[in-house]
């Protein structure tokens, strides 16, 4: 099912439950769209209201980003910190919507991100800690430069589920290891798995999340 009328265009499965229900939100990585993550929705416990979305920027000749990643000669590879910010807001503005919406649990939201989606779910939950509760995050990274620092945040009730592939070619596994002493000095509880495959969800890291995820709704 499809529904436009949010600002950020997005695919959902209804949940098993007519109201209250949990919420999962599906953000993809660079260069792909709302139908690459939903693959999983089917597999996925039925009360969950799936929502998966499309990052705003249109890529060339196909797919989509949140952030443009530019390949400069003088900078090497480099981030648009600034459209990152826009999308970590615009995440944060479609949340309120989908509350406003559907028939879903404001209490329970679950962000699902992968890659570049991965990045956004991290700067979000850290950024917005009070509208989120777990963050499934896949093949992704703690990208600070995105999250303000502010000491007065409560993530006293965040739950972090982190994986990475361990000869991932895309985003170093080094860069994903951080993510665990980073949360450690955050205290927000979390999970961090590595899987032998480069940049992709192994089967096992799909069944290791979701069984995460059912303990945690």
């Amino acid at each position: 099912m499809i529904n436009n009328t949010l600002s950020l265009h997005h695919i959902i499965r209804e949940s098993s439950l007519t109201e209250n229900a949990p919420l999962l939100i599906m953000m993809h990585g660079y260069g792909s769209d709302e139908n690459d993550l939903f693959s999983f929705a089917s597999e996925l416990p039925k009360e969950l209201f799936i929502i998966s979305v499309k990052a705003p920027y249109p890529m060339q000749p196909y797919g989509n980003a949140w952030y443009a990643i530019n390949f400069d000669a003088d900078k090497g590879k480099w981030n648009d910190n600034e459209q990152a910010e826009e999308s970590r807001d615009l995440i944060a503005r479609f949340i309120d919507e989908v509350i406003e919406v559907y028939p879903v649990n404001k209490e329970h939201v679950s962000l699902l991100g992968f890659s570049q989606g991965s990045i956004l779910s991290y700067a979000v939950a850290l950024t917005y800690p009070e509208k989120v509760k777990n963050i499934i995050a896949l093949s992704g990274y703690v990208y600070k430069d995105i999250i303000p620092q502010d000491e007065t945040k409560d993530y006293s009730h965040l739950n972090f589920y982190c994986s990475h592939g361990s000869v991932d070619q895309v985003i170093p596994v080094e860069w994903a290891r951080q993510a665990v002493p980073f949360l450690s000095s955050l205290n927000i509880k979390h999970q961090y798995s590595e899987f032998p495959v480069g940049h992709g969800v192994a089967p096992q890291n799909f069944y290791e999340f979701k069984n995460w995820l059912i303990a945690n709704i």
